[in-house]
């Protein structure tokens, strides 16, 4: 799926009952830049903003208050990083949770996603992890960016969709805590 495009996850799969969402990503032989990616998932409101600090589910808050948007302990397949969603559980109050990824500590290093040789966001049917959808490879358009907004599955109606974001922060995670009203 290119940039923009979005998918009805719940009409196409009405019995679809989670999701897991994972990054794959090739960084080369930058050791330090394969280090420090991270996965995050950002629970906002209808605004568009987190709604608390404690719905913000990466590498040191591994799950949501209700647990329904959670880290994976292992990823598996050819996924860095994966995070599980329960759609049946996330909270009402939640209208998109979104997908980010930004350089953890490389910064200071002078990394930056630009050195990626290859990432792109996958949806799999949690459970079969059968992949649902596949975005293009962000890579060819990355340069000094430290963060990237990969994705969102968010509330249409009463269904669940997934959108391709692909919008790149030469600010880091700062810039997406700015826009999405993350406390840092």
């Amino acid at each position: 799926m290119i940039r923009g495009a979005n998918v009805a996850l719940t009409r196409e799969i009405p019995d679809l009952r989670g999701v897991v969402v994972g990054i794959d990503w090739d960084a080369g032989t930058e050791v330090v830049l394969q280090d420090n990616l991270v996965l995050a998932a950002l629970l906002c409101g209808p605004d568009s903003r987190v709604l608390s600090h404690e719905h913000v589910v990466f590498f040191n808050q591994l799950a949501s208050p209700e647990e329904s948007v959670a880290v994976r302990d292992a990823a598996l397949h050819d996924d860095q990083e994966q995070i599980e969603v329960d759609l049946r559980d996330v909270p009402p109050e939640v209208a998109r949770i979104v997908l980010v990824t930004y350089i953890n500590e490389g910064t200071a290093q002078r990394r930056t996603l630009g050195q990626l040789k290859r990432v792109a966001v996958v949806v799999r049917e949690a459970g079969s992890l059968r992949e649902l959808v596949r975005s293009e490879d962000f890579a060819p358009v990355l340069q000094s960016e430290t963060a990237l907004v990969l994705a969102e599955v968010y509330r249409h109606g009463g269904d669940w969709k997934f959108k391709v974001v692909g919008e790149g922060y030469r600010n880091g995670i700062a810039g997406v805590a700015a826009d999405y009203g993350v406390p840092l």
